[in-house]
């Protein structure tokens, strides 16, 4: 087993405390301002009542705040591999390890054009400083239309309307290929996934008294959409991925 099952318990158990105490009432709903114009064209598009749109609504905001927290949770859980420093939120960078250094973001299409550029100018940085044979990787765990990659990390400036320049060890990496080259096992981050029901279920019947049914919620076929596509063949003169080497703690 490659994630110890009390260390992510111990990572994820704020995360679900903080999401269950704090999910959103209907007056905290109006606190924020609701989209009245949104809410009535919602309501007619979808024949919806208004008691059911806020529903909605309120769930919705419940889910946005704890995707927010996803692209942390995997920091933590990525820094309890052996060899693998999780540097804290707010830093630089997010991972370090013997021969890398990484920048975790959840999803894809979460990070604009501006904050790509500043991820990579942050690698660069931090690289400068580092051996010449670590690698910077800006790391998307769930990639777009099922690719898997590790390509040169070349975002587009829209100030300058150029990209940065192709740097091979600034590299754009999937979840999946990621957890792969720090684990050395293809199916880490599936692992992972499929035990994170059970974690979770688990607090929230020690903390909450509340019971969840975990055998609906793993999405097999979902997961093997966002991840089983042929990986993508983008690296630069068809050189070798660079390898992640781990200390051994």
């Amino acid at each position: 087993m490659i994630f110890i099952r009390r260390e992510i318990k111990e990572i994820i158990i704020s995360l679900v405390k903080e999401t269950l105490s704090t999910e959103s009432s209907k007056k905290d709903l109006r606190q924020n301002t609701i989209d009245v114009f949104s809410q009535v064209l919602e309501c007619t598009i979808l024949d919806l009542s208004k008691d059911e749109w806020e529903e909605r609504e309120l769930t919705r905001q419940t889910q946005k705040t704890l995707q927010n927290k996803v692209g942390e949770l995997h920091q933590k859980i990525l820094g309890t591999i052996d060899g693998i420093q999780d540097l804290g939120v707010g830093k630089i960078i997010d991972l370090k390890g013997s021969n890398f250094i990484a920048e975790i973001k959840n999803k894809h299409n979460t990070t604009k054009g501006n904050h790509k550029v500043a991820i990579y100018d942050d690698l660069e940085q931090s690289l400068s400083s580092a051996d010449e044979n670590t690698i910077g990787y800006y790391v998307e765990i769930l990639p777009p239309n099922g690719k898997l990659y590790d390509k040169p990390f070349i975002p587009s400036d829209n100030k300058t309307n150029s990209r940065r320049p192709e740097n091979d060890r600034i590299r754009q990496i999937d979840g999946k290929t990621f957890y792969e080259k720090v684990t050395g096992n293809p199916s880490a981050l599936e692992e992972l996934y499929k035990m994170l029901p059970g974690i979770t279920a688990e607090i929230i019947k020690e903390e909450f008294g509340q019971e969840r049914d975990i055998s609906k919620v793993v999405a097999q076929d979902e997961f093997d959409f966002i991840y089983k596509n042929n990986r993508v063949n983008e690296y630069v003169n068809q050189q070798p991925e660079p390898k992640i080497e781990l200390s051994q703690a």
